[in-house]
């Protein structure tokens, strides 16, 4: 079927009932020669548009919006918008919206054309369209009437187009009702979104305050009802009227197809404001203004052009960008960003008299040779499942299909749809990159993995699932190693019982994306998450488990400091212990050499600082101050007599007075130790 949409026909309707005719009391500044005024003349009082006034002001821009973007197959009625507004007064609101909906069942040229072209299938050609009522109602009882007008007079009129040849039935027609009043009363109408009245008809109802609320309502509908979007240009350099050698910054916002912005949406770099007019607020795209290129041979690569229109066509700024690009000039335009080079996305542009906004792509473009995949796309990706994906490759080819099958409730199967659908089925889950995954780089999981995409699962494949499930319980209840990847991360990565959680999450998103292929899949997913929650013993065990592994790193970490401490202190005792050393020693030197010094009373011979102390055997290495303390001591034990007891003690323990042993049998020992001595 060709479909029309409504936004193919749209009729306005304009009441001009009495109470239109009334002040709107949004008052504008008529006297503007304010500083040159002469004295002794009255200033011009301020002047307010009527309700009728502002509502045809704001139906001409709603129609300049539309043609300046769509000036082919939009159409707007406007002989009735036109020349009958000055006999609307005559008739009723209801006898307008009667004619609106005869407008609607008239055949348009683009539907004449295309019933052309379908010869015999001319009843396939669609009629759709919208009706804006734009009127100031009582109350709600008095929006129902209008509405079961219309529904009243569509059924009518499709009863006539069904046996006329110039006359088309309406299949769907949406009305648009806009309650307007003056400034500083309140509204008797309240506000109701689109509402399905009828299988052909839809109303919604907003209820406007005149002026300029009223024609920005109407510019955030003419966006609603075209599919339109917002882009402001930023920091566009002006000079001033009053001072020609100035110049300023001023934005100017654009209106175009939403198009213009898909391809940017999706990096997610985009700068997305809001533009507040009049009290209202919506979203608009920020792009920035750059300087002019007159050489469009030099261009980017370019994906879309689409037709513009300002919002504030009579703004000096929007006039001068206007004329600026009119006159054969092209501006670019780039994304704001906090950081890192500039992005240009867009160009403005003029052909034939029209201006359009092209879309100019910022990625590779499509002529240009691919990158290989093993060298990784753009230079940073390059652990691709290339493998798996040539394996997936092969699972998915289409082939010629003969034998004609049938589904379940009788209707033919269609080859490409099954197709379709299985294609969907595998790529539910199917990750890119094999950092990304733990399970497909398993070969355990891989029974489960290749028969969890089928449309429907078999007894078997059902205990095959089961039987890997349970394999990989085993697995942890043994802490396996998992074929985790630790590209791109520090240190040893995730402990064991955090990689089996990665796998069982993983798993789980696996199975639960084919979970409404059949009963069968939810049994593998009851089997799966019944080995999931572990029995409370478990836990504690697992929980136990960490707390020693925490305690023992902490232990580890405590000790080496400590040993680092220890050592750095016995370094700088034994470095002063040497540097004493070294200065006795050259002390003794310059008194022996003297010819003045007196002969020492006892000449005993120097301990030699070059003679090697015993050291005892040890089991483990010696550190530098064992050595030293060692040299000290032996050098000390020549210096005097040695204690007689000690000589002839046994594991340092001397026995006195033996004779006592023979009178009382009392013995009397002496423990020696370090020097010391103990009685005992």
């Amino acid at each position: 079927m060709k479909i029309f949409s409504e936004s193919h026909k749209t009729v306005f309707v304009v009441d001009h009932c009495p109470y239109m005719a009334e002040s709107c009391r949004q008052h504008v500044e008529f006297d503007m020669l304010v500083k040159n005024r002469t004295q002794g003349i009255i200033p011009l009082a301020p002047i307010s548009k009527s309700l009728w006034t502002c509502s045809v002001e704001s139906s001409m821009e709603y129609c300049r919006i539309m043609h300046d973007i769509f000036p082919f197959k939009k159409l707007v009625s406007v002989n009735f918008l036109v020349m009958s507004l000055s006999d609307l007064y005559i008739l009723f609101i209801l006898h307008g919206l009667v004619a609106a909906v005869e407008t609607l069942c008239k055949i348009t040229e683009y539907q004449h054309e295309a019933r052309t072209l379908l010869m015999e299938n001319a009843e396939r050609v669609g009629n759709r369209g919208r009706i804006i009522c734009i009127t100031n109602a009582k109350s709600d009882s008095h929006v129902r009437m209008l509405e079961d007008c219309v529904q009243e007079t569509i059924h009518e009129h499709n009863k006539l187009a069904a046996n006329s040849d110039h006359l088309m039935q309406i299949q769907k027609c949406e009305l648009v009702l806009i309650h307007t009043y003056a400034v500083g009363e309140d509204s008797l109408v309240s506000d109701r979104p689109k509402k399905e009245l009828s299988p052909v008809l839809t109303s919604e109802v907003h209820s406007v305050r005149a002026g300029r609320h009223l024609a920005t309502k109407l510019n955030i509908l003419v966006q609603q009802h075209f599919d339109l979007a917002s882009t402001t240009i930023t920091n566009i350099p002006m000079k001033e009227e009053q001072h020609a050698n100035t110049s300023a910054n001023y934005d100017v916002e654009l209106l175009h197809h939403k198009d213009a912005h898909v391809d940017f949406l999706k990096s997610g770099d985009t700068h997305i404001g809001g533009s507040s007019r009049e009290g209202s607020f919506k979203e608009t795209i920020t792009l920035k203004w750059c300087t002019p290129r007159t050489n469009n041979i030099e261009l980017h690569y370019c994906t879309g052009a689409y037709r513009i229109s300002p919002v504030d066509v009579n703004s000096r700024p929007s006039s001068c960008l206007t004329n600026f690009l009119l006159n054969g000039r092209s501006v670019l335009l780039e994304q704001p960003r906090k950081s890192g080079s500039k992005v240009i996305s867009h160009m403005l542009s003029s052909h034939g008299g029209e201006i359009f906004l092209h879309v100019l792509s910022s990625s590779r473009s499509i002529l240009e040779d691919p990158p290989s995949i093993s060298e990784g796309c753009g230079g940073r990706v390059t652990d691709y499942r290339i493998t798996d994906f040539g394996e997936f490759m092969r699972e998915n080819r289409l082939t010629p299909f003969l034998d004609p099958r049938y589904k379940i409730d009788g209707s033919l199967e269609i080859p490409l749809e099954r197709a379709k659908d299985q294609l969907e089925k595998h790529t539910r889950y199917w990750p890119m990159i094999i950092s990304q995954t733990t399970i497909f780089n398993m070969q355990a999981v891989v029974p489960l993995a290749s028969v969890i995409v089928k449309e429907s699962l078999t007894e078997e494949d059902v205990l095959n699932c089961q039987k890997t499930i349970y394999n990989l319980v085993d697995m942890e209840r043994k802490n396996d190693p998992l074929p985790i990847s630790t590209v791109g991360t520090r240190g040893k990565g995730p402990k064991r019982d955090e990689q089996y959680r990665i796998m069982w999450n993983e798993l789980e998103t696996l199975v639960r994306a084919h979970i409404n292929n059949s009963e069968k899949h939810q049994r593998v997913l009851e089997c799966l998450m019944a080995c999931r929650s572990k029995p409370p013993e478990e836990e504690e065990r697992k929980k136990r488990g960490r707390k020693r592994e925490d305690k023992e790193d902490k232990s580890e970490k405590a000790v080496k400091d400590y040993e680092q401490e220890k050592s750095w202190q016995d370094s700088e005792r034994l470095k002063g212990i040497l540097e004493r050393g070294k200065e006795e020693l050259a002390e003794a030197e310059i008194i022996k050499d003297s010819p003045d010094s007196p002969e020492p009373p006892n000449k005993k011979p120097l301990v030699e600082m070059d003679e090697t102390p015993p050291v005892e055997k040890s089991k483990g290495p010696v550190s530098l101050l064992s050595l030293w303390s060692n040299r000290i001591n032996t050098a000390n034990s020549r210096k005097h007599q040695e204690f007689a007891g000690r000589l002839n003690s046994v594991n340092n323990r001397a026995e006195l007075y033996q004779h006592l042993k023979e009178e009382n049998g009392s013995v009397l020992f002496i423990t020696t130790e370090n020097g010391k001595a103990s009685r005992q």
